[in-house]
């Protein structure tokens, strides 16, 4: 008897829907509408033992990919950022090494050091991350820009920007003087500890703020606390250097001139020259706000007292003529994309007809770029260096190459070539020198520029 009641109270509760839920109704009408062709049999039992872009590739776009490119600067040894989100500084670094060939005539080559630069990156992120949360300390813990800080105490991603900042304050070291470790290639489990622990920071200073203690003594205890992460970074990814001696080489490895003795800054002076800010603008394509107008990016960035991501909002055929001055003058560029999306990873080729998935699934996937960007579907994922255009008669891009940083065997070579139309679609940011850029658009990019959030769908950093 008591069964009885239980199963019927039970079944009763499992029947109610609220408003908004799948009723039974809907769920009939869904299993009425499914398909039952042969066609679909067949589809189900091969997705059944295979991979969804085995089955959607598109016989008819396997042909010869076509190497030829009427502009491309020169070649350079290509890296591997193995398990972390360093693109952005794999890139960066390797615009500035490309610069220093190129100022030498090729005749002289230098390989940057990521592992120095990314230990003084995390230091400052957690800096950024500690001062964030003084500097927020009043407002309720739910609040946005509080959750933004302890959301991500710290990361491995980000942008040109942050090679700039980084560059200019720390210098740069060369790779033999300073090589990887494995923290540096392998970022995940360092900074989940030291994210760990800045979390627990930042709830004490935000108790130390609101207790009323003196500015005074709640910057002394984050120093205290910086020294903690300090400690844990040299732990991880080796003590950062000083000083070094090193001869500079050609690209056959024969010293070109006798050793000297450099600190990191004196390093930075002889191979960059001089201050990387104030020489370039990022411009970014975001077709869901007007074009010509310059944006920047509050707070995420790699140091507190460095600069946020400021950006020129352009259409892509403004983009794509920035390129091609550069490249057209040998020199490569930082840009950014959507790696993800129609990526033929064997062969290291990039094209919106790489894959059919529509025809796969028996439906269609019609978001424009505004509206995948909007709704979280599409963003700037991956950092590369844009090296290589081939143009038609007209001087009309037909396709890409870009320099990447996961291994020379990987790609083409260690590169991925992209046709236009999936350029159009995918790119997103491009740091190119203002020498290329035309006056009127300098202008529109020192114009007063609209704050957004960090939050924004377009503004994850590029890994």
């Amino acid at each position: 008897m008591l069964a009885g009641i239980f199963m019927a109270v039970f079944s009763g509760a499992n029947a109610q829907t609220n408003a908004g839920g799948i009723t039974p109704a809907m769920l009939r009408q869904m299993e009425k509408s499914q398909p039952s062709s042969a066609a679909d049999r067949a589809i189900v039992n091969a997705l059944a033992s295979n991979s969804i872009d085995d089955l959607a590739r598109n016989h008819a776009n396997r042909g010869a990919i076509d190497t030829f490119f009427s502009h491309e600067t020169p070649k350079q040894n290509i890296h591997n950022q193995l398990s972390s989100g360093r693109c952005w500084m794999f890139s960066g670094l390797n615009v500035l090494r490309a610069n220093f060939a190129k100022a030498h005539k090729d005749t002289v080559a230098v390989e940057f050091s990521h592992d120095y630069l990314f230990f003084y990156d995390q230091l400052e992120k957690a800096n950024l991350m500690l001062q964030g949360v003084i500097d927020c300390a009043k407002k309720p813990m739910d609040d946005q820009r509080v959750q933004f800080f302890f959301r991500h105490p710290i990361n491995d991603g980000g942008t040109f920007c942050g090679v700039s900042d980084l560059a200019e304050k720390y210098g740069l070291v060369p790779m033999s003087v300073q090589p990887e470790t494995y923290s540096a290639e392998n970022t995940s489990r360092m900074q989940k500890m030291i994210s760990s622990k800045l979390r627990e920071f930042g709830l004490e200073l935000r108790a130390m703020v609101n207790a009323g203690q003196r500015a005074a003594a709640v910057q002394a205890r984050k120093t205290e606390m910086l020294a903690t992460v300090y400690h844990m970074l040299t732990l991880a990814l080796g003590q950062p250097v000083k000083e070094f001696t090193y001869a500079f080489r050609n690209k056959n490895g024969k010293a070109v001139g006798p050793a000297r003795t450099y600190t990191p800054k004196q390093f930075y002076q002889e191979t960059v020259g001089g201050p990387l800010n104030g020489t370039f603008i990022m411009v970014m394509n975001d077709p869901r706000r007007p074009y010509y107008k310059t944006y920047e990016v509050e707070y995420d960035r790699h140091t507190y007292d460095g600069t946020n991501w400021r950006y020129l909002n352009l259409p892509m055929a403004d983009i794509a003529a920035l390129a091609i001055s550069s490249i057209k003058d040998g020199h490569k560029m930082y840009s950014s994309y959507d790696v993800g999306k129609q990526f033929d990873r064997k062969r290291g080729y990039l094209d919106t007809e790489n894959y059919d998935y529509a025809s796969l699934f028996g439906t269609t996937f019609g978001m424009d770029k505004a509206q995948r960007i909007s709704t979280f579907d599409s963003g700037s994922t991956h950092a590369m260096t844009l090296t290589a255009v081939d143009l038609d008669a007209s001087g009309k891009p037909l396709k890409w190459k870009v320099e990447n940083s996961w291994g020379p065997t990987n790609g083409q070579a260690g590169c991925l070539i992209m046709t236009n139309r999936w350029f159009e679609e995918y790119m997103f940011r491009l740091v190119v020198d203002k020498k290329y850029v035309p006056d009127n658009m300098l202008k529109q990019y020192d114009q007063k520029p609209v704050m957004v959030m960090p939050e924004d769908p377009l503004f994850g950093s590029d890994d």
